[in-house]
């Protein structure tokens, strides 16, 4: 089986469901039109697609032959992959403001507060981020069960301040102090990259119901997996092309921004690279075979070329 195919798959789960939440959400027009025009720029999906398959992972007879069958199976993850791609979404709304990263070009399309304005953009992201949590809240009142409130926990935590935004400000704040130590990169990709994707781990685990040894196994494997995922963007940030990534390439080094490249070089940080994809699949080791998409995806991860 094709990891690619399955990803697409889940994508596909992924936004008839987003679409419809945001859709129906009740939004004024413009904000709605600046919040879907973010989700509509694409992307893998990547984080809700973890989310379905851990959860299919830790289940085991799950129904894959029709999409649909998967979905009715698995309709109390919903509210939590979309949740996920929500606040991820939102993530890149805000890194891409002129305050922050200043980037006018996001998978291929101009960012959106270049379309829409930076006041809007803002307000975009902040409607993302509520929604999330609204959606998350209202499937716990829903089924007020401890898998559930354990997911929501896991995703709170890694998009706030123990997670995703205190990595983007220490990241803010390197650029300002002019940091060069591992310690602080590390803390970086971790809590920037890394918490999105162990939380969007955890929340599979948590609503199939996994026990503390397999909740740890994600748990590393989602921190490891962030940092390779930065690193390689890092990689590609000096090997890539706009054309294969969407965005402007060369920003870190103009910008003195922290990265593997600045600290050790491009040679010993894909080497770095290397080493942190095998941690990344000694954590699965726990789950067996089961675990093949994240296994094929780790080592699709670290020779990415977009």
């Amino acid at each position: 089986m094709c990891y690619k195919h399955e990803l697409a798959r889940y994508k596909g789960i992924v936004e008839k469901k987003l679409f419809a939440i945001v859709d129906g959400c009740g939004a004024p027009k413009d904000l709605k039109s600046a919040m879907r025009y973010s989700l509509e720029a694409g992307g893998k999906r990547l984080r809700p697609a973890m989310t379905l398959y851990v959860c299919e992972m830790l289940d085991g007879d799950i129904r894959r032959a029709l999409p649909f069958a998967c979905a009715l199976e698995m309709i109390h993850t919903y509210p939590f992959m979309a949740a996920l791609e929500m606040i991820h979404t939102y993530s890149l709304v805000h890194d891409d403001l002129p305050a922050m990263d200043n980037d006018d070009y996001r998978r291929g399309m101009p960012s959106n507060h270049k379309v829409f304005g930076e006041a809007n953009a803002v307000l975009a992201g902040d409607g993302l981020l509520s929604l999330a949590f609204d959606t998350m809240l209202a499937a716990i009142a829903n089924n007020p069960c401890q898998g559930e409130i354990k997911a929501a926990q896991a995703v709170s935590e890694g998009a706030g301040v123990q997670g995703m935004v205190a990595g983007q400000v220490t990241d803010l704040a390197s650029e300002k102090s002019g940091a060069r130590d591992m310690d602080t990169l590390r803390f970086i990709h971790v809590n920037k990259t890394g918490a999105m994707i162990r939380a969007s781990l955890l929340a599979g685990g948590c609503v199939a119901g996994a026990d503390e040894k397999q909740l740890k196994a994600l748990s590393d494997f989602g921190y490891a997996y962030g940092d390779l995922f930065q690193m390689t963007d890092d990689i590609l940030d000096v090997e890539g092309s706009f054309e294969s990534m969407g965005k402007t390439l060369g920003k870190d080094a103009q910008e003195g921004k922290l990265t593997y490249i600045s600290l050790v070089g491009l040679e010993e940080a894909k080497k770095i690279a290397g080493q942190t994809a095998e941690n990344a699949l000694a954590a699965l080791e726990i789950f067996g075979e089961k675990a093949w998409l994240l296994r094929e995806l780790t080592n699709a991860t670290l020779s990415r070329k977009s």
